[in-house]
Formats: C-alpha cells, sequence, structure tokens
C-alpha cells in the first residue's frame, strides 16, 4: 500500500492556532466503526490504511468502537468487529475505547458552546428542515433557522445547534493539513448550523469524534475521502474547544460499478461472511494492501448518490 513514508509536514505558526501539531515522526492513529452492521471491505480497507500508518512510522494504532447512534447500535456486533480485525491480522495498542462511555465529555463540551452563546435549541423535525430548506451542504439540507433566536416550549425535545456564523467569526480564519489532499481553508460556513448534540443521541458524529480524538491523542486522523469534508467542521470545534490540531489523511473510498461507496445499508458483502467461509483474512488484507479487489469494484473519491 502507498503513502507509508514517514510524514514530513511541518506546519508553520497560526495566529488562530496555538497548538497546531509541529512535525509527526510517530504518529498515533485510530479505527472508529459503528456497531451498526457488519464491517465490509471498506472498512477493511479503513483499518489497514490507519494501522499500516502507524506501524511503519512507529506509531500507535487505537481502536474505538462508535456505539451511540441511538437504537441502531448493537452490543452483538462488537465482537463480530473485533473478530474481523483480527482475522484481518490488525492488531491495536491499548484497550478498546467505546463513546457510550464518555458521555460526560460531550455534554461538557456543549456547555461550554452554550456558555460561549453559540448554540441554540431546536424542535423542527427533518422533514420540517427537507421541506424549509433553500439550499443543501455536505451535511445534506442547510437549515434556515427557523429555530434561532427562539425559546424552546418546556419539555420539549430539543436538538442543539450551532450559530455557524457566529462561531466562525469567533475562530477567525482557519486551515489544516491533509497528507494527500494538502492544505486546506476551514469553510465550515457551508454546513449551515448544523446539530451537534441530537433529540436521539448524546451528540452528533462532528462533536463526538472531535473530542475523542482530542482525548485519545490521536495525531494522524485517517478515514475514507468522504470525510474529508466533515473536518471543516472538526477544525471549527477545535478551534472553539481549545483541542490540539491533528494532520488528517483522507485515503481513497472502495467503490461500486455506479460510483457509490460501499454501505451496510445496501448489503455490501460483510467480512464476517467472507471469515466464516473459511476465506484467508491475511491473505484478503495483503489484496487490500496491494490495491487488487474484487470483480466490480474500483477506488476513487465514492460520491453518495440517491438509491
Amino acid at each position: 500500500m502507498a503513502q507509508l513514508a514517514a510524514s514530513s509536514l511541518a506546519l508553520p505558526a497560526n495566529p488562530q492556532d496555538k497548538r497546531a501539531v509541529t512535525v509527526q515522526t510517530r504518529p498515533r492513529t485510530r479505527f472508529a466503526p459503528s456497531p451498526n452492521g457488519l464491517l465490509h471491505l471498506g472498512h477493511a480497507y479503513a483499518a489497514i490504511v490507519a494501522h499500516d500508518l502507524a506501524r511503519a512510522r512507529g506509531g500507535e494504532f487505537l481502536l474505538r468502537i462508535e456505539d451511540i447512534d441511538g437504537t441502531r447500535s448493537r452490543a452483538d456486533l462488537v465482537p463480530e468487529i473485533i473478530a474481523d480485525l483480527e482475522w484481518l491480522g490488525l492488531t491495536w495498542d491499548g484497550s478498546v475505547v467505546f463513546q457510550s462511555q464518555r458521555l460526560a465529555s460531550y455534554a461538557a463540551a456543549g456547555e461550554k458552546l452554550m456558555a460561549m452563546g453559540l448554540l441554540y435549541p431546536c424542535t423542527c423535525t427533518r422533514a420540517e428542515v427537507a421541506f424549509a430548506a433553500q439550499d443543501v451542504g455536505p451535511d445534506g439540507p442547510i437549515y434556515p433557522g427557523t429555530c434561532r433566536g427562539k425559546t424552546a416550549p418546556p419539555g420539549a425535545a430539543v436538538a442543539w445547534r450551532i450559530d455557524m456564523a457566529r462561531a466562525s467569526d469567533l475562530a477567525g480564519p482557519l486551515w489544516w493539513e491533509d497528507e494527500l489532499a494538502g492544505r486546506k481553508l476551514a469553510g465550515p460556513e457551508a454546513f449551515g448550523d448544523i446539530v451537534l448534540l441530537r433529540k436521539e443521541a448524546p451528540a452528533s458524529y462532528h462533536l463526538a469524534a472531535t473530542l475523542d480524538d482530542a482525548e485519545q491523542g490521536v495525531t494522524l486522523v485517517t478515514r475514507g475521502a468522504d470525510l474529508l469534508r466533515a473536518s471543516h467542521v472538526h477544525r471549527l470545534l477545535q478551534a472553539l474547544l481549545d483541542l490540539p490540531v491533528p494532520i488528517w489523511h483522507h485515503h481513497p473510498l472502495i467503490i461500486e460499478a455506479d460510483g457509490r461507496k460501499l454501505a451496510k445499508r445496501r448489503g455490501s458483502p460483510a467480512l464476517a461472511d467472507l471469515r466464516r467461509a473459511g476465506e484467508d483474512g491475511a491473505r484478503l488484507a495483503a489484496a487490500l494492501r496491494d490495491r487488487v479487489l474484487p470483480a466490480g469494484l474500483s477506488f476513487g473519491e465514492g460520491v453518495e448518490r440517491s438509491a
């Protein structure tokens, strides 16, 4: 697999950020699957990229289970995830971390952002947002600001949205580095006022992942190219919450013939099925490292399209 040389990125001083990562020689990476479905080849490749980058540079590879996705998270799938990774020949450092054990951290961050006047309660449903939205951003319909400046009725189920314009003004200009995509100027405004604390879960992906990476000391965030856009929001949250800034590595995705990335919800072949069928996990991992894929699959950006 390519791109395993020691990182030579050295970030110059940024007046808006006193905690930028300088030079990485022994990175700490992570693989962070959600137990809402069985792992597939795309997950295997993501785990191998993170694992191999850490091992090749004398660093550490961590495993985190992102299990706060409401009723979709299934505890019975965690042993399957671990068995799949072991079958591929991957090892990790330290204990497995579960997001469900870190709820206090998400609540504390939310309280800090509220105290800064950057969050407001929202009672809108997804259907109402989709109906009222006039533009679409990286996360879907851009929230039109229906609840901004309003007070939620007592006892109402609310989500907490970030006032993106105000937050961006407070943070000032920000940038971040990606080992493959280069330097990026952060543009979180394109997302609009996204939800950070959800009605049905303790925190959004954006908030939880940013806090978890900081808490675990992750210095090289490896994930698929489809999440490159999310880094604009994560960079903003790091500035607002005074968190250390990692370097990113957004690798290509494994995509189907129609250009869509592999997905649990579309029934992409599961690693567990291959494992139980007696296939050689180490051999599969070697093929992925050599970028050899089954017929009908290829590497690409993996643009999501409507089904």
